[in-house]
């Protein structure tokens, strides 16, 4: 599966590095890709073993707001 989610606080390298550690990190996650100019997170994974949910609360998780 593949979603985009918008997370309107990404501003920066940092932002960028601290998402994509987290969510990197949820088992079931094949890839994740922030792009900071859009301030979205692009994040491909296996529904079988991750659900949406928990991607946004890793995201959450480092202080991010996602919004739908």
């Amino acid at each position: 599966m593949k979603s985009t989610l918008n997370v309107p606080e990404i501003s920066c390298e940092h932002c960028k590095e601290s998402i994509e550690g987290a969510v990197s990190k949820v088992d079931g996650v094949d890839r994740v890709d922030v792009a900071i100019p859009d301030r979205t997170v692009d994040v491909a994974y296996d529904g079988k073993e991750v659900t949406f949910n928990r991607i946004v609360a890793a995201i959450e998780g480092q202080g991010y707001e996602v919004l739908s």
